[in-house]
């Protein structure tokens, strides 16, 4: 079998990239090391959530660490897709610009707007901790993000049956995710359905819809 010569022209800053979320985890696991080491736990027990949620702090500088990652991670994998399915306007760097850009926003404004409404209702260590566990599973899933994009980038092709496998996988990752969340919530929620629908429409649905929006439109 002859080998095949793969060349893309965004390599040199996609290296720097990948180099910075590795030195993410890398400064997560030094700097919070019993942390680090019960978040990579996540999926086969729930020590995590359940003691580090307690502090409320969401934003603590460990969460902020993976959040950013988060963040990269995410882009990336967005910006392999969009090239793959749309072609190559605007500009590689530009676009991934833009797709990050749109990304972290999405999350700070997200988060922004949940607090808010937990301070208005009163249930500010409530939501606080809802914010935690979103972020704590989400920035498990984005490691799993990074090590498939990075294979995209340096093993192989990317094809719409893989990147279509990649994204089912992460989007149902979040969903139960989303399902534990919920159900540890699930007395708060079921005197509040009505509310708790609307929340779902207005902030867990429709700012993804507006994502794909600013990053196609």
């Amino acid at each position: 079998m002859q080998a095949i010569e793969r060349i893309y022209e965004y390599q040199d800053w996609m290296t720097i990239l990948f180099l910075a979320c590795f030195i993410l985890l890398v400064a997560a696991k030094i700097l919070f090391p019993q942390r680090f080491e019960e978040f990579t736990s996540l999926l086969n027990s729930g020590k995590f959530i359940a003691f580090k949620g307690k502090e409320n702090k969401a934003f603590h500088a460990f969460n902020i660490l993976l959040l950013t990652l988060q963040a990269i991670s995410v882009s990336i994998f967005l910006f392999i897709a969009y090239r793959f399915f749309r072609g190559a306007e605007p500009g590689p760097f530009i676009l991934f610009i833009r797709i990050f850009t749109a990304y972290f926003c999405l999350i700070l404004i997200k988060a922004g707007v949940e607090k808010i409404i937990g301070n208005i209702f009163d249930i500010d260590e409530k939501i606080d901790y809802y914010i935690f566990q979103k972020f704590s599973y989400r920035n498990f899933i984005s490691i799993f993000l990074l090590f498939a994009s990075l294979l995209l980038i340096y093993g192989f092709y990317p094809t719409g049956l893989i990147l279509g496998f990649i994204a089912g996988s992460a989007i149902l990752a979040n969903s139960l995710g989303m399902i534990i969340i919920y159900r540890r919530n699930q007395s708060l929620l079921s005197a509040n359905w009505f509310y708790f629908i609307l929340y779902l429409c207005a902030l867990e649905i429709a700012p993804y819809i507006i994502l794909y929006k600013l990053i196609t439109i």
